[in-house]
């Protein structure tokens, strides 16, 4: 199964529709086209799920992938010594930090750097892969797939954090597993989705 995000629109390419999804709305292979859905979807402000159903869901996704632009980058889900985990406030919505793999970077690399630049702290320790999210956003040219790349970190103590004003990033806080419900009530499907599999794993 694959999971790609639009705004708060979550796209599945699976053979079938698992038994907890009550309401969803489904999509079949002859009718599909991801620039149309995109078209269709971009606008919408309420968390839904569309099902597209494929015996050979691994050909719809390739095909997704070599009709829009690649950009793959690396984020991190910081905990600290206390157990409380690092988040970012950026353009007015809680997020994880994370950023573009630069060329010669590899992925691990990469979410280390950014986390680093990102909330002015050093990782003591990198973890295993968490899991890789594909969102679809637009630039002035494309549509964009974004292929990130997220692992478990972890930093000595309860360090300080420096937000990166420059990179729009308002607020950086450590935020006990009690304390989230500030980031559930304003953040994206698919880092609440990261969030609550990997922390209630």
């Amino acid at each position: 199964m694959y999971r790609i995000y639009i705004n708060e629109i979550r796209l599945f390419i699976t053979e079938n529709v698992p038994n907890a999804h009550n309401s969803v709305k489904l999509l079949t292979k002859k009718e599909f086209d991801i620039h149309q859905f995109y078209e269709q979807v971009k606008h919408g402000t309420e968390k839904t799920d569309f099902f597209l159903i494929s015996d050979r869901p691994h050909e719809i996704f390739d095909e997704i992938v070599t009709n829009l632009q690649i950009i793959e980058a690396a984020g991190g889900l910081v905990k600290n010594e206390t157990g409380a985990y690092l988040f970012i406030f950026r353009r007015e919505k809680w997020d994880l930090p994370k950023g573009k793999i630069d060329k010669g970077e590899s992925p691990e690399m990469a979410a280390v750097r950014e986390v680093e630049e990102e909330c002015g702290v050093q990782i003591s320790k990198l973890g295993e892969q968490l899991s890789v999210t594909y969102h679809i956003y637009p630039t002035s040219k494309n549509l964009v797939l974004k292929k990130t790349n997220w692992y478990k970190m972890e930093v000595s103590g309860s360090p300080e954090l420096i937000p990166q004003i420059e990179e729009e990033i308002t607020e950086t806080v450590w935020l006990k597993t009690s304390e989230l419900n500030l980031v559930k009530l304003n953040s994206y499907p698919l880092i609440l989705d990261l969030v609550e599999e990997k922390l209630n794993a």
